[in-house]
């Protein structure tokens, strides 16, 4: 028998699953994206006017920051996630970055024009999550009922979801400087129709064609156990060779017992207890007795006979069988 080596290389832990490559592409736009903001963000620090220019650049370097954490979020949580959907959350942090960088160098119109903005800007932030939400929950009911109908109304209905969004972001965005005739409004309404529709009609359904997943029927609790001996009385079973391959046995209920609490009743052929021997002291035919040997006659109270009993309620068993 030869001696293990001292000096024996340890087994190497799994490596972690990273990002993948699709992820990896996407973090690394998101570095540039960064870069390319900060660098606009510098180039109108040193040529454009001093109005508010201190406040700006406040702001500039908290959307940085918040959008680097979100970056990193993403990042922890794209191993996680669908790798389409990595990438989406990726892509909407970008946009709201560029967005956010956009709407804070943006010339101001109006004197109150900061503090509404701010306000814009959070609505656009909450446009773009509920959209991201919309795909994520649309895309799992339809990947419960997956048939060409459904696939194209899947299409269509996230194509429009995504046009509302823009429709309604470009108005938060550049209302300033912009005037959008009525027609803009009453597409958008429409858009924001069809979405609508298409977004119950998957929901729909599945409810009448997706097939319902089966519900396990629970087992019925058996009170006793079928055995040719009693519990207290059976034998151990001998140790299993492996314990992991059995399925564990199911909780028993103790056996029986006289009203002494010590002697087991009689267990009759079906492997039920004989419950007549706990109110009469004697066996039933066929019942299998253990350990008892013949039973003797019950007896009985020269003041209380056992027929009668008291205020109407039948008298106490009797004591089982002793030697």
């Amino acid at each position: 028998m030869t001696a293990p080596e001292p000096y024996a290389p340890a087994p190497q832990p799994a490596a972690d699953d990273g990002p993948t490559s699709l992820v990896r592409a996407a973090i690394w736009v998101a570095i540039g994206a960064l870069i390319a903001a900060a660098l606009v963000c510098v180039v109108w620090v040193l040529i454009g006017g001093q109005n508010g220019i201190v406040g700006r650049a406040f702001l500039t370097i908290l959307l940085l920051v918040g959008f680097a954490g979100a970056t990193i979020l993403d990042a922890h949580l794209a191993p996680r996630r669908p790798a389409w959907f990595a990438l989406a959350s990726m892509g909407v942090w970008i946009a709201t970055l560029l967005i956010g960088a956009v709407m804070i160098w943006l010339p101001e119109r109006y004197s109150w024009g900061g503090f509404s903005r701010f306000v814009q800007f959070l609505f656009i932030v909450l446009i773009l999550q509920l959209v991201l939400l919309h795909v994520r929950l649309y895309l799992k009911a339809f990947q419960r009922y997956d048939t060409t109908f459904t696939r194209a109304v899947a299409i269509v209905t996230i194509i429009l979801v995504v046009a509302l969004a823009a429709l309604l972001i470009v108005p938060l965005m550049l209302g300033e400087y912009l005037w959008f005739p009525d027609i803009y409004w009453r597409v958008t309404v429409a858009v924001a129709i069809l979405a609508a529709v298409g977004t119950a009609i998957i929901p729909l359904v599945n409810v009448l064609f997706a097939p319902k997943k089966p519900r396990a029927a629970a087992p019925y609790p058996t009170p006793y156990a079928v055995a040719p001996v009693a519990p207290q009385l059976a034998a151990p079973s001998a140790p299993v060779a492996d314990p992991a391959s059995v399925a564990a046995p199911q909780e028993l209920l103790p056996w029986p017992t006289y009203v002494d609490g010590a002697t087991p009743l009689p267990m009759l052929p079906d492997g039920s207890p004989d419950w007549g021997a706990y109110y009469t002291g004697y066996p039933t035919p066929g019942a299998h007795v253990f350990g008892a040997p013949e039973p003797t006659a019950p007896q009985t109270d020269a003041a209380h006979p056992a027929s009668s009993g008291y205020e109407g309620f039948p008298p106490p068993p009797p004591l089982p069988p002793r030697p």
